[in-house]
């Protein structure tokens, strides 16, 4: 403690002092009217080091180091007292113009190297983003996910703001939690109002369940879009029978709980929010007509969106690049484009990350208007610096993974050819980081965070979490560095820096 007291004077004049038995983050230096504010790391734990006279300091709870001077932790508690009093550490709202990027972390450590890779740019991130899904895998809150980013925008002085994502939010329970907490986005995933047991390409499997529809809404849907043309710039779009009952079975009970959510949840709020829908959770691809009709009849029922994320041809699977007909893609991506430019929102783009080869298209044809969310590619550059600094580490995560694949597969999505991977057995310690080279490998690895991060021993202890943790601390420089060059990838070929 003795050490610690000895950064003070320093403090007091503003200065960013230094030393050699602690930890001392440069760029967190930030002063509230007569205070001063300086995160410094002291045997493995973070700290605010707060000194000078102000309601700031006053409120922050911390072990007092004089009259004026206080050592504080990163708790819950003190990251709502920066928030009364520092901006920059509220999650805020973007708006429907600006581009964004959802940069997910599921450890609570990513966040200083996403801040190195879009700090020159005029994108805007969200970084405090987790699914109820992941919160459950991982056992966190989102309030953890909240502070670890406001925490991590203090420690690297990034004060052009940040959002916080209520991400694939289902449940009205949930819905109402985050937006207690402030998040400053709710993506709305209507995946469990949308069905997949119906064959939507075949007429009579269409007409079965059109006939459960009410008369009302069939009358409504009929006499609005039947043999009517709508056209979006040189795009015409005509619903006869078959288009308009497709659109009609799979969509109309999700556009009724978007209805409804946005009644009693976005609009009563007293502030900001981007209000994003999800309708790309399932297996049935939005064509340009299923968009149209869902985002009329949005606009039709004054529900103000700030995005929305279709269903695209192809398959946007976790971890690795797109699957499936190119050509088709840009083709349909820029009528989905032209669908949201018209109803004047951004074009959203899930499981977004690692996929560079669409990558261009996506800024080409949305110019810039687009919001694109990653999740897990964070985690797996985590799994990169094991790799090569605990690689004996890395081998048993490896084969832990491999081992109960079975159980991690059913939470989403994904193909991986497991045989087509290199045998651990074979492979050079030395060479383990081309397993983060290898589509089969990044999949297998991606669904395994949670299993990871919770997995114990026959004493209950944990076995992995806290080794995982020690790497990443040890090597944070080096894991920002990695997370730049990773998300500064994703970046250029986006075309925007």
């Amino acid at each position: 403690m003795k050490q610690i007291k000895m950064l003070i004077p320093y403090l007091k004049n503003g200065k960013v002092p230094t030393s050699n038995h602690i930890q001392v983050y440069k760029k967190s230096l930030h002063k509230y009217k007569c205070s001063y504010i300086l995160m410094i790391k002291y045997e493995r734990i973070k700290y605010l080091l707060v000194t000078g006279t102000s309601a700031l300091l006053d409120e922050l709870n911390g072990e007092k180091l004089d009259d004026n001077s206080k050592l504080c932790l990163l708790s819950h508690e003190n990251r709502l007292v920066l928030n009364k009093y520092l901006d920059f550490t509220v999650p805020q709202a973007f708006g429907k113009d600006q581009t964004t990027i959802g940069l997910g972390d599921r450890l609570g450590l990513a966040t200083p190297g996403h801040i190195k890779a879009i700090q020159s740019t005029n994108v805007r991130p969200i970084f405090a983003q987790q699914s109820i899904r992941e919160l459950n895998l991982t056992h966190r809150k989102m309030e953890d996910v909240i502070d670890d980013a406001a925490f991590a925008v203090i420690q690297e002085g990034y004060t052009k703001g940040y959002g916080a994502d209520g991400d694939h939010l289902k449940d009205e329970k949930d819905i109402h939690h985050e937006l207690t907490l402030g998040i400053s986005m709710l993506t709305l995933d209507c995946s469990d109002y949308i069905p997949n047991d119906i064959n939507t390409n075949k007429l009579s499997s269409v007409e079965s369940a059109y006939e459960n529809i009410s008369s009302k809404f069939k009358t409504y849907y009929e006499k609005k879009y039947l043999d009517k043309t709508f056209y979006i710039k040189n795009n015409a779009l005509t619903f006869d029978a078959f288009a308009l009952k497709r659109a009609v079975v799979i969509y109309h009970h999700a556009i009724q709980y978007m209805i409804h959510i946005y009644k009693n949840y976005i609009s009563t709020l007293n502030r900001t929010i981007d209000f994003e829908i999800s309708i790309d959770e399932t297996m049935t691809i939005t064509s340009p007509f299923d968009h149209f009709f869902v985002a009329n009849e949005l606009h039709f029922n004054n529900v103000n969106i700030t995005g929305l994320a279709p269903r695209f041809c192809g398959e946007f699977q976790k971890g690795i690049d797109y699957i499936g007909d190119i050509n088709k893609f840009e083709k349909e991506l820029n009528a989905h484009a032209l669908i949201a430019d018209y109803f004047s929102y951004k074009l959203s783009i899930h499981s977004g990350s690692d996929k560079f080869s669409v990558f261009p298209f996506i800024s080409q044809h949305t110019n810039n208007r687009f919001h694109l969310k990653t999740a897990g590619t964070s985690w797996l550059e985590a799994l990169r610096l094991i790799s090569i600094y605990e690689p004996r580490l890395f081998k048993d995560l490896y084969n832990y993974s491999l081992k109960y694949f079975s159980d991690t597969q059913k939470y989403y999505h994904i193909t991986p050819d497991l045989n087509a991977i290199v045998s651990i057995h074979d492979m050079k310690e030395t060479n383990y980081a081309a397993y983060l080279n290898d589509d089969n490998a990044r999949q297998l690895l991606h669904v395994s965070f949670g299993l990871l991060l919770t997995a114990r021993d026959e004493n209950n202890s944990l076995l992995f979490k806290n080794k995982i943790y020690s790497v990443l601390e040890n090597h944070e420089i080096k894991y920002k560095k990695l997370l730049n060059n990773h998300i500064a990838q994703h970046l250029k070929l986006l075309n925007v820096i």
